[in-house]
């Protein structure tokens, strides 16, 4: 019985993950506005599960917050940088102007995280294409996929059992080899070498610092999921936290040392 409630889980996550996988590789297959609402979507209603988790019980100012950061990615995507980066800032700020105390310094470093991350997906697929998106995209999926199964199959000690109690270290390190087997297939295609197959390790471990984040967050604010319209899956954060966090990093990287 232990056994079979282990994979419980399974069905509805493979079949709301195909649903989500048929819309993100459209989106990115279509590229342009397209791609820019479906990532505004995404972001928007990861501040609208943001404000709820911090603000547990006011529909209204989490509906807000989710709207503005979903206009912000949006009117950010079609302007000069220098005007995007004041653009995503709204929602922080407005954030900053209702929150007190501890709850206010939660919202400045998720909504910060939040929208650069959904930034750095927009500049990601206009600036690099579709090779190099569908790149980190992978990694993450590949990470979280193997480490997921390693887990449940291998188990043993947890990876940090406080803050996330499902993890292991045998899944966290199956994600890292899955990750390093991505860069490896895509070094070829897009003609990096062998440099991407630790880049590519580097980005999933961004990926699984965005999930322990989530999973701290939820912790504090006395939560299982971030909400729960993904069958399987909890909320949209609970899904795409790895790949904020992939998502920042990657941005961070080419800020810095280009690509």
């Amino acid at each position: 019985m232990n056994r079979l409630s282990r994979w419980a889980d399974l069905r509805p996550r493979i079949l709301s993950a195909v649903v989500m996988l048929a819309i993100g590789f459209f989106a990115i297959w279509a590229g342009g506005m397209v791609f820019n609402v479906v990532i505004a979507a995404v972001c928007g209603g990861i501040l609208w599960e943001l404000s709820g988790m911090l603000w547990q019980g006011q529909s209204i100012r989490s509906l807000k917050f989710g709207l503005l950061g979903a206009v912000s990615l949006i009117v950010a995507s079609i302007t000069p940088i220098w005007l995007a980066i004041c653009v995503l800032a709204l929602p922080t700020i407005v954030g900053l102007r209702e929150a007190k105390g501890d709850t206010q310094k939660k919202f400045l470093i998720f909504s910060i995280w939040i929208m650069c991350a959904a930034l750095g997906f927009v500049f990601l697929r206009n600036s690099y294409g579709t090779g190099v998106l569908l790149w980190l995209v992978s990694v993450v999926i590949a990470t979280d996929v193997v480490g997921y199964f390693a887990g449940k199959i291998i188990g043993g000690p947890k990876f940090w059992p406080r803050i996330s109690p499902k993890k292991t270290w045998s899944g966290t390190a199956s994600g890292w080899i899955a990750a390093a087997g991505v860069g490896m297939a895509f070094a070829a295609p897009l003609n990096t070498g062998g440099t991407l197959v630790l880049l590519s390790i580097v980005i999933s471990m961004a990926s699984q610092a965005g999930d322990v984040a989530e999973s701290a967050l939820k912790r504090q604010a006395g939560v299982k999921d971030s909400s729960d319209i993904i069958p399987g899956h909890g909320g949209l954060f609970d899904r795409f936290d790895g790949m904020l966090g992939a998502s920042a990093v990657f941005l961070l990287i080419a800020a810095l040392w280009g690509l």
